[in-house]
């Protein structure tokens, strides 16, 4: 019997790339806003496993338990879960939409947690599980403009580190956080970062690449993943720096 993996946010991007990847040897749930998106997902990977769709929206409280509930009301045990769901906000903090970051935190901290938690106790009663949580190479960098979603994912990366290490206690099961730098996803146009225009493009890895990058992480029980050899040059020269110089260097670009 094949494995069945959940996919949160398959409707697109990196989490849609993802979802092809497993589709060649896992029954596949997807979760997403869209129902329109994830029937044409359905379509295309149905002739090679199982489909099954969740419309849902994640960022409403109480949504990861509504999830879980519908999932095992359906007979399922994931095994494979990955949660992708999430968006930024690019904006000066007190000039932001303060229920818009609300949403965010919802979505990128609050029913990430609670998702891991549900399906990671029947992982950890099967004594078998893989998690891969998605994170950013904002995870590593406080980030003025954008500094509610770099917290996030900051969040994202400690939570996924800190929670590897319980979960190696207790069986075959491992927790990865995927941290890709710029994707061409819709994630610039979520995040009011359309005045990024064509330098965001020049940068960007395409999301199968990251998807795929992710993937195999996964697969290796990597506990971090970073795609990328420049961002991993990044991130290794700003922990050179001190963090009041790296945040005066930010400043600039204000």
């Amino acid at each position: 019997m094949n494995q069945t993996a959940l996919v949160t946010g398959a409707s697109g991007g990196i989490g849609y790339e993802l979802a092809k990847l497993l589709a060649s040897d896992h029954e596949l749930i997807l979760v997403a806003r869209s129902e329109e998106k994830l029937n044409q997902v359905k379509s295309e990977l149905s002739a090679q496993t199982t489909v099954t769709t969740i419309p849902l929206d994640l960022s409403e409280p109480g949504a990861a338990k509504t999830l879980y509930d519908d999932v095992k009301q359906r007979g399922h045990h994931v095994d494979i879960l990955i949660n992708n769901a999430g968006f930024g906000m690019e904006d000066l903090f007190l000039e932001s939409d303060i229920d818009r970051v609300n949403q965010m935190l919802q979505l990128n901290m609050v029913a990430l947690t609670n998702l891991t938690f549900y399906f990671g106790t029947d992982m950890a009663l099967a004594k078998f599980g893989r998690i891969l949580n998605v994170g950013s190479i904002a995870s590593f960098v406080p980030t003025p403009a954008m500094s509610t979603y770099a917290a996030t994912k900051a969040y994202v990366l400690s939570f996924s580190e800190s929670l590897n290490t319980e979960l190696r206690q207790k069986g075959d099961l491992s927790v990865t956080a995927l941290c890709p730098g710029p994707t061409a996803t819709n994630f610039a146009n979520e995040a009011n970062m359309q005045s990024m225009g064509d330098s965001f493009e020049k940068v960007a890895m395409s999301a199968e690449r990251v998807a795929q990058v992710g993937y195999n992480a996964l697969f290796k029980k990597k506990n971090v993943s970073l795609p990328g050899k420049r961002y991993k040059f990044l991130i290794a020269f700003t922990r050179i720096l001190s963090r009041k110089m790296l945040q005066r260097l930010l400043a600039k670009s204000l």
